[in-house]
């Protein structure tokens, strides 16, 4: 158990922490901007934080983190079915659970402890599905 956790939580890892920290306050800065002073629309806030954190997420990522090398067709994709998996598992779970615990609160703060939720289940779905499906090291 030892050696698995000190080669999950290698360089790499800190790596992608980094990397996170930085695709994260452009993320949740747009998603918060959004939800706060133009539309207090969930979905929409929590989707634009996806789009705009992801597409910093993928670059930096792929270049700094994982370094890999190669195409980036085969890499994009991966990546997108990636995105898409952590989006509908880390919103439904913060969409459906959030309001039920927290329903005697306003809906503005709900919602936004609801984003801040979807948040860092995301994070956390989304390191796994990169560093062992998208920019999974080749075993040859």
């Amino acid at each position: 158990m030892k050696e698995f956790l000190k080669s999950f939580f290698n360089e790499t890892f800190w790596k992608f922490i980094l990397v996170g920290l930085i695709n994260t306050a452009v993320g949740m800065g747009a998603m918060y901007l959004y939800y706060n002073l133009v539309n207090d629309n969930t979905l929409i806030a929590f989707t634009i934080n996806i789009v705009f954190g992801s597409t910093v997420s993928f670059f930096l990522n792929k270049n700094f983190t994982f370094k890999k090398k190669g195409s980036t067709g085969s890499s994009v994709v991966k990546f997108i079915v990636n995105i898409i998996a952590c989006y509908i598992i880390s919103y439904c779970i913060a969409d459906v659970l959030v309001p039920r615990i927290l329903s005697g609160l306003s809906k503005t703060i709900v919602d936004n402890i609801s984003m801040f939720i979807s948040s860092c289940l995301f994070v956390a779905c989304n390191y796994v599905g990169q560093r062992f499906f998208v920019f999974k090291k080749n075993t040859k």
